[in-house]
């Protein structure tokens, strides 16, 4: 059964790192262009970052440029979300998706989706 796992959120405070996974199960992510989102509380579901499967393109929302970093390992079947000096508004609840599909298409294109995991940046 094909499943998207993340993992790596919590409670952190302004200005600390942490790291996203995005882990497969039942099927290869390297097949699949893989984009994270986040929704912040009383807000829409945002684009936050998106790798390509067909040449490993990356794409970021503004906010977030210079400080998150998307890869994959395919060994570890899993992409990964590098979030450096997280900030209040970065808080949400962070989900990642596949697409399979060339490029880094819109949000309503992704064809499956994690469960999500939660990120509150908060002194």
């Amino acid at each position: 059964q094909a499943r998207l796992v993340e993992s790596g959120g919590g409670l952190v405070q302004p200005g600390v790192s942490l790291r996203l996974s995005c882990a497969a199960s039942g099927f290869s992510l390297d097949r699949y262009t893989v984009g994270w989102f986040r929704q912040a509380p009383g807000k829409e579901r945002e684009d936050v970052s998106c790798i390509a499967r067909n040449d490993g393109s990356t794409k970021y929302e503004n906010s977030v440029k210079g400080r998150f970093t998307i890869s994959r390992d395919s060994a570890e079947n899993t992409v990964y979300l590098q979030m450096n000096s997280l900030k209040p508004e970065d808080t949400g609840v962070y989900y990642c998706a596949v697409y399979y599909g060339s490029g880094c298409p819109a949000e309503e294109e992704y064809d499956f989706w994690g469960q999500g995991t939660q990120i509150i940046v908060s002194s």
